[in-house]
Order: C-alpha cells, then structure tokens, then sequence
C-alpha cells in the first residue's frame, strides 16, 4: 500500500473543515482538525499563497478563496481587487472606528461586497455582509458604483439592468437623475434613508457613505463606510472621512491598475 503523504492530507482536511463550515477562527479549526496552530498556520499561509482561502479582514476568519475551484466562482480581477485593498480598509477602519466595506464589479450594473472590516462590537453592525450584492440605486454602494461610469455605460448597463431590479429599485428608478446629482455635488454616494438591506441588516439601520474605485479609466468597485444610523449623521461622518475614504480608493485603484 502506498504511504499517504501527510502533509497533502491535513492540507485537504482544513479545506474540508472551512467548506463545511462557510468561516471559522483559527482556534476553532485547531478544535476541528486536531492540529496545532502553528501547524494551521503554516498550511494556511500556504493556502492563501494560493489563494484557495483568504483570511477575512473583519476577525481574522478563515474561508476559502477566489482561486478555489468551485462553480461560479469570482474571477481573478476581483481577486486582485480584494488583494490590493485588504491593508487599506483594514488602515481606514481603524482611522474612522467604522465599518468597511470593499465591492467588486460584476456586470450588468450590479456590485458584490467581496471584504468587509465589519465587527458587531465595534460598529453595531451586521458582520457577514461578504456576498451580498447591494441595491444599485438605494444603496451607497451602488450609487457610488453608477456615478463612476460614463453617461453612456450607465445607460447601457440600466438597459441591461432595469428589467431585473426588484420592487423597490423600480420604484426609486425615477430619482436616480437627482441621486447622482446629489453624488456629484457631495462628493459621495449615500445609502437611501431607511432602505433596509434584509439579507446584511438586523436590529437597527445602519447608514452609509461610498465612493467609487477607479482603476485609470475603469470604474472596478466601491467602497463605503458603514456604520450605526442613530450615532452619527452621514453630514458629520463624510465631513471627519470623506477624505480618507476618498484617498482609500484612489489608492486601491492605483495599485490594482498597477497590477494589470
């Protein structure tokens, strides 16, 4: 009988481990797996190498990555988009004591939250925001993601888009002439007063401010700060942030251009 090789198999069994598990610390998965954690972080740091996990900006969960084969899976530029902003959030989390969140692109006028630095405790928000694709026109998120594109591929993803958009963007289709004009006079993008996310909110609304990504001429993302609605007003948090949120993504777009 051939001698498994057994640094294959732990390998394999921490992948088993977080698939089964969708997230998990790593004291968790030394309780799992049986195996010490400089062991586990060894494997880890090789898994991430090769990005089959990423490790979540947010706590410190492991789950698995972009590059791990799977259906649908998210392409490499949005791999790259989460590679390059990790420090940068995690730096402006800490600057502003609120929630980031980090969205990719993913056509049709749509954007997904590919990393978040969201922690309960800290910010008094709902935490597994990683996933979720935000209302394109309610959301601070989405509307920073529209205002970036030119007038005419705005108009061609709404072409694509406007048949899809549920209830509620159907009926604030109307207002989104007056919510980009409000995006370029402010300099940011705000999540719509009351609009509840359903699948990232629980308890109280939180309230947002966003900025696109651009990454020379391509509009590849967005990125917010999120945070309680009833601690703070968006006026008195996009006037002690907005720069930083502003410098946040010129310096992610930078750095994934740089990469192409």
């Amino acid at each position: 009988m051939l001698k498994l090789n057994r640094s294959i198999e732990r390998g394999l069994t921490v992948l088993e481990v977080i698939h089964t598990s969708g997230a998990i610390s790593l004291a968790s998965l030394a309780g799992r797996t049986g195996l010490s954690k400089p062991t586990l972080l060894r494997i880890c740091a090789t898994l991430e190498n090769r990005r089959w996990l990423t490790r979540r900006s947010s706590d410190g969960y492991y789950q698995l990555g972009t590059a791990f084969p799977q259906a649908g899976g998210m392409p490499d530029l949005v791999d790259r988009l989460v590679a390059v902003s990790k420090e940068g959030i995690v730096r402006l989390s800490e600057e502003t004591g609120l929630g980031v969140d980090l969205a990719a692109a993913i056509g049709g006028g749509r954007t997904e939250i590919v990393d978040t630095t969201r922690v309960f405790k800290k910010h008094a928000v709902y935490p597994d925001a990683v996933g979720f694709r935000p209302s394109p026109i309610l959301s601070a998120l989405g509307g920073a993601y529209l205002s970036g594109l030119t007038a005419s591929d705005r108009a061609a993803v709404l072409k694509d888009l406007v048949p899809r958009l549920p209830r509620d963007d159907t009926a604030a289709l109307p207002q989104l002439p007056k919510i980009l004009n409000a995006i370029a006079r402010n300099g940011y993008a705000a999540r719509a007063e009351g609009h509840w996310g359903r699948a990232v909110d629980y308890g109280e609304l939180p309230a947002a401010i966003a900025v696109p990504i651009r990454a020379g001429t391509e509009v590849v993302g967005a990125v917010n700060l999120v945070w309680n609605a009833s601690d703070q007003t968006v006026e008195a948090v996009a006037k002690g942030h907005l720069l930083r949120l502003q410098a946040t993504a010129h310096s992610i777009g930078r750095d994934y251009a740089a990469l192409a």
